[in-house]
Formats: C-alpha cells, structure tokens, sequence
C-alpha cells in the first residue's frame, strides 16, 4: 500500500473526472436467445444488435442511448468464462443485479410469463430482492429501488 495512494483519496480537493459506466457485459449461453429474453420478457431495449456476428447489446427500456451504459451478453465460449458462469450459477449466485421499483410486482409478472425463480422476494437489511434463472445460464437478482 502507498500512502500517496491513500492520502489522494481522502482529498476533499480533488477531483473525482467524469468516468462514467458506458457498457458492461454478461456471459450467455446463446447471446441471440438472451437478446430475446432480455428484450421480449425482461423488457430491456436493443442497443445493438448484429446477429452475424452474434453480438447483441441492451439497454434500459427507454433510455437516450449517449446516457445508458450498455450490457454486452456476450458469448460464454471462452473456457474461463464458462467456467466462471458455470461457478456461479452452481452456486446459486446472481451474475448481476437490476434494479426495479416495486420487486414483488415484478416478481409477479415474471412468474406469469413462466420465468423460474429460486424462491419468493425476501428482505434483508440491504432491502427486498428475488433471484431467477434466464435460462442462458445465469441467475439475476432484482433489487428493489
């Protein structure tokens, strides 16, 4: 550890830049699947899409495409990235997370749409929250807003 390192983060000074989250990405079984489900169940809308190169990127429903990061469902082809999916999933944790305002709601109109969940929408102290699977091959936590 470096103390400069630890003294320019307690700065009040300094400036903190304008780096912003512009795309991330999960790993998917079939990116053209997910792109499905992401958009025509979850109700994500397509950033990009380019189904001969099997890249698909969503956005949130809505959203100015210069302000919503992208989430990339990228291929899980690559060894460490399938071994990666296949340990979380294994162990029953999300690859991440979404943010919705009502989580039973929405818990609700995706168990009518035959999306499989691990259990009822709990509570704990970081708030209410539900798994499900999306079926190419990762669990998705909602948190509720």
């Amino acid at each position: 550890m470096r103390v400069i390192a630890a003294r320019a983060l307690s700065d009040p000074g300094r400036s903190l830049g304008t780096m912003r989250l512009k795309m991330c990405s999960i790993h998917v079984k079939d990116p053209a699947a997910a792109h499905v489900f992401y958009t025509e169940t979850l109700g994500f809308e397509t950033l990009m899409a380019m189904p001969e190169y099997n890249l698909f990127i969503i956005k949130d429903p809505g959203a100015d495409n210069s302000s919503s990061p992208g989430l990339l469902l990228e291929p899980s082809d690559n060894p460490i990235a399938s071994n990666y999916m296949n340990a979380l999933h294994e162990s029953g944790l999300a690859a991440i997370t979404f943010g919705v305002p009502d989580v039973q709601a929405e818990y609700e109109r995706l168990l009518a749409a035959g999306v499989k969940f691990q259990g009822e929408p709990s509570e704990d102290p970081s708030g209410v929250s539900a798994v499900f699977d999306d079926g190419c091959g990762n669990f998705i936590q909602l948190h509720q807003d």
